[in-house]
């Protein structure tokens, strides 16, 4: 995410003390969902690593009580980039990591098992199987089935592996535009004999192609805890073409359909929503006002830079939590930031 300077800014010296003057018991104004687990102790949720810099959300069904910042950690730790965010974000507490295959990220799960092994008790941690294009016909054919079936069977292995650990909280499967592949029982029943195993917690699906179709079949089937869709605010985002996906509906436009999937039970998670703000990311075709018209003046006016709004605005509009994939301190304390104040924002 690309820093605007703004009075929101700390350095990393800064940012570390603040944490500190919390932790110490200073006076500390705590919005709506920002309240400490010692202050409401609701039955039955799985709270950890909860901190007074970040805010949480119950994660649909799972009763998990997440960041509302989830560290992306696949493209950020391939090749052991930004392994020395973790610590600083785990003292946020941000408490939910998203890990990728070794087949898309070389050597991001690898980098993120000794800190999972340290911290293990007190996060989250996620992994994704991509499944190839040629695997998602509509409708999907029964051998497609049972091949992405075996590929998310053997990918959640090697990722247990490269993690070195027997178990991760929710396996997804990774790049799914197929409304049909996802409806598919012997996709399903690949999860449930994962779970029968002790392998996997929860059920998960990643989408950014398709996605309108492919959330109502999740919604239809019942079977996915998780469902982390590319979406903006302008709408749902395409990655194969690095545009808003065509004729999708706004944000504020879609609220039905999320709607609809948090009352079935599926924790939302947002990601790819700031890419068209990202020239690295948008073909060098960035545009940092590209969101400025679905946003009210007073949003507009805030201090928060474009990247921040867009996370925010995500975050109060429809979704549990926004995956950010950061490689820097300052997109890191910058997206902090966002997560944990969004609520100020909007009435």
């Amino acid at each position: 995410m690309k820093s605007n300077k703004n009075k929101s800014t700390m350095n990393r010296r800064e940012f570390n003390k603040s944490l500190v003057t919390i932790a110490a018991g200073t006076p500390f104004l705590i919005p709506g969902d920002l309240v400490p687990k010692t202050l409401i102790k609701p039955e039955n949720q799985d709270r950890r690593n909860e901190q007074p810099a970040m805010s949480y959300r119950k994660l649909g069904r799972t009763n998990f009580r997440c960041s509302r910042l989830v560290f992306g950690c696949g493209a950020a730790l391939t090749g052991g980039k930004a392994v020395r965010l973790l610590d600083h974000a785990f003292e946020a507490g941000i408490n939910y990591y998203d890990c990728g295959s070794e087949t898309i990220y070389k050597g991001s799960e690898q980098s993120f098992a000794p800190f999972m092994k340290a911290n293990r008790d007190h996060i989250w941690v996620t992994s994704k199987a991509p499944i190839d294009d040629s695997l998602q016909d509509d409708p999907v054919g029964t051998e497609q089935a049972k091949e992405a079936a075996r590929t998310w069977t053997a990918l959640l292995d090697e990722s247990l592996k490269s993690l070195q650990t027997e178990y991760v909280d929710a396996y997804f499967l990774m790049n799914i535009k197929s409304w049909s592949l996802i409806s598919s029982e012997e996709v399903y029943n690949a999860f449930l004999d994962a779970k029968s195993a002790g392998k996997v917690g929860y059920f998960g699906l990643a989408t950014h192609k398709n996605a309108n179709k492919v959330l109502e079949a999740a919604i239809d089937n019942g079977w996915y805890d998780l469902a982390m869709i590319g979406i903006t605010p302008a709408g749902f985002y395409d990655w194969s073409t690095r545009e808003i996906e065509k004729d999708t509906a706004s944000l504020k436009e879609l609220q039905p359909l999320l709607k609809k999937a948090r009352d079935t039970g599926i924790g939302l998670i947002g990601m790819k929503s700031v890419r068209l703000l990202a020239p690295m990311t948008a073909g060098g075709k960035a545009d940092e006002t590209a969101f400025d018209k679905y946003y009210d003046k007073r949003f507009l006016e805030s201090s928060l830079n474009p990247f921040q709004r867009a996370y925010a605005y995500i975050l109060e509009n429809g979704l549990d939590v926004v995956n950010a994939d950061m490689q820097n301190f300052t997109h890191l304390e910058e997206n902090i930031e966002a997560a944990a104040s969004s609520n100020t924002y909007f009435d």
